[in-house]
């Protein structure tokens, strides 16, 4: 399949943001289901694990009946066989499957916006190393001084989170992990985004995300199990079962417009719809330990600052010289 002409129009960036937004409006929902399924099951990884591999399912039946999905399926073999696809390149499922772990583990007991804020970091802090080195299929995104403001009021958000009784209840590694799982997602943002780029569609990316994340999560389910023993009765309401879902939808945006916005921009418009929606599902569902309303609100309040200030156009422009008579 051939690449996009580099002269079609782009989409425009206030909508990439929206798009960016709304993968963080699922990522907060999926967390908080999955943290859930987590604590029902008493298992993390398996919580992980079924989210995963629906989401996987989903993945394969659009991938078939979509003739774009088929066609990079195809690409995708050839470029694998002539190695004009890197085998690194298919491994952003990895760094899929630590987040969605990461989801079953800890937001059971720390409530959506504190995993959010240490995801916030890790997005941050990777984000801007990625776009300077030109990991993304943006190419290289030059660290602007907005851009930097923004992951620094990004960051501040993170400050904020810990300066109350935080860290007096809940476990050093249930903050760590979090940090960890950013760092992964922006990551897997741009592998995502390039592979899609090589391949002619992000839908492959999104299927080849979750065939890798299905693997280590399987196996890493199976030796939750063989180590601590089968999990709890599996609930019967069907809303714990839907995270997969939500997965496939944010990941094929991420694939889609991380090209557009590059890998810091879609990670801060991402934070701001995980903040505002971790706001509303903590006021609504309390976890065990997690920050009080006016921490939350504050964080929130950065980290839609930082999204802000990061897209403002005011740092492209440049003074003009003057045209010689």
């Amino acid at each position: 399949m051939t690449p996009a002409d580099p002269h079609a129009p782009r989409l425009p960036l206030w909508l990439a943001l929206l798009g960016a937004v709304l993968i963080g409006v699922l990522t907060a929902a999926q967390a908080r289901i999955n943290g859930a399924l987590g604590v029902e099951l008493h298992s993390g990884f398996v919580a992980a694990f079924v989210s995963f591999g629906s989401g996987l399912v989903l993945m394969a039946v659009v991938s078939a009946l979509i003739p774009a999905g088929r066609a990079g399926a195809r690409s995708l073999v050839r470029g694998l066989r002539e190695r004009r696809i890197p085998p690194w390149m298919v491994l952003g499922g990895v760094a899929g499957a630590l987040t969605v772990a990461t989801q079953g583990l800890t937001v059971g007991i720390i409530g959506v916006s504190l995993f959010t804020v240490g995801v916030v970091a890790g997005q941050a802090l990777c984000g801007l190393v990625i776009d300077r080195i030109g990991y993304g299929p943006a190419g290289v995104v030059a660290v602007t001084v907005a851009r930097l403001i923004g992951g620094v009021l990004a960051l501040a958000a993170v400050v904020v989170s810990l300066t109350g009784d935080v860290l007096g209840r809940t476990a050093w590694w249930m903050l760590l992990l979090p940090f960890g799982a950013g760092v992964g997602i922006a990551w897997q943002q741009a592998t995502n985004g390039r592979l899609g780029r090589a391949v002619g569609t992000p839908l492959t990316a999104t299927l080849v995300n979750f065939i890798g994340g299905t693997a280590v999560l399987g196996v890493a389910a199976l030796i939750s199990v063989a180590v601590t023993g089968p999990t709890a009765p599996f609930p019967t309401d069907a809303w714990f079962y839907i995270g997969g879902a939500m997965g496939v939808v944010y990941i094929f945006l991420g694939a889609a417009l991380v090209a557009r916005t590059g890998v810091l921009l879609l990670g801060l418009g991402s934070v701001v719809g995980q903040i505002l929606t971790s706001l509303v599902i903590d006021a609504i569902w309390p976890a065990l330990s997690g920050p009080d309303a006016w921490h939350a609100t504050a964080m929130g309040a950065l980290a839609l600052a930082s999204v802000v200030v990061a897209a403002s156009p005011w740092h492209r422009l440049r003074p003009r010289r003057a045209s010689r008579a």
